[in-house]
């Protein structure tokens, strides 16, 4: 992907001379390939970046002046909005391109990614879309599988009626268990003690 960046070579204007060349030396400093396309000696440079700049974008006048920024075919933005992303540290985003790893840039995009998508193991995103595929309504296939065991154990269980009258005895021994415990830590007064 190559960044261009429509200019203008003979321009009378000291403010567009100083945004092109802020512009360019940052993405110079940042180590981005870029084409710089004049728009005063190339006409169709001209039409292009006028034809491709997004209505919204253009001026009240129409003409959309120098510099423009672009991702191969797609509009990245003018200088104000260069400036805003070089501000926020979001230059990469704003060119779309992938940040350098290690940049201030791609340690906030990780930080994002992780408080969006929880923390991803080993650093990488492949595991969490790995995981993701096999995790399904927050139960993966061995937790599935336990699951199915249990609920068959149970049907077992359920559908023996030669077990129920078991059942109904242990569960009367906890319940008079319990009462037990329960006489056992009441409070002693003093009289019952002596008896």
């Amino acid at each position: 992907m190559v960044i261009k960046v429509f200019l203008a070579s003979s321009s009378g204007s000291t403010a567009i001379k100083k945004k092109q060349q802020d512009v360019l030396g940052f993405l110079e400093a940042l180590k981005v390939d870029y084409a710089p396309l004049d728009i005063a000696c190339n006409e169709d440079n001209r039409m292009w970046m006028r034809e491709n700049v997004p209505v919204e974008k253009k001026p009240t006048n129409g003409i959309p002046l120098p510099p423009q920024i672009f991702n191969e075919e797609s509009y990245c933005g003018d200088y104000e909005t260069f400036f805003d992303a070089k501000e926020d540290n979001a230059v990469f985003a704003f060119l779309g391109l992938p940040p350098p790893p290690g940049s201030k840039e791609a340690k906030e995009a990780e930080k994002a990614f992780i408080l969006e998508n929880g923390p991803v193991e080993n650093g990488t995103v492949e595991i969490e879309t790995v995981e993701s595929e096999t995790v399904e309504n927050g139960t993966d296939d061995a937790e599935d599988e336990e699951n199915l065991e249990a609920e068959e154990v149970e049907e077992e269980i359920l559908d023996d009626d030669s077990l129920a009258p078991v059942k109904q005895e242990e569960a009367q021994e906890e319940v008079e268990d319990e009462e037990a415990k329960g006489e056992d830590d009441q409070p002693v007064s003093e009289e019952e003690e002596d008896e």
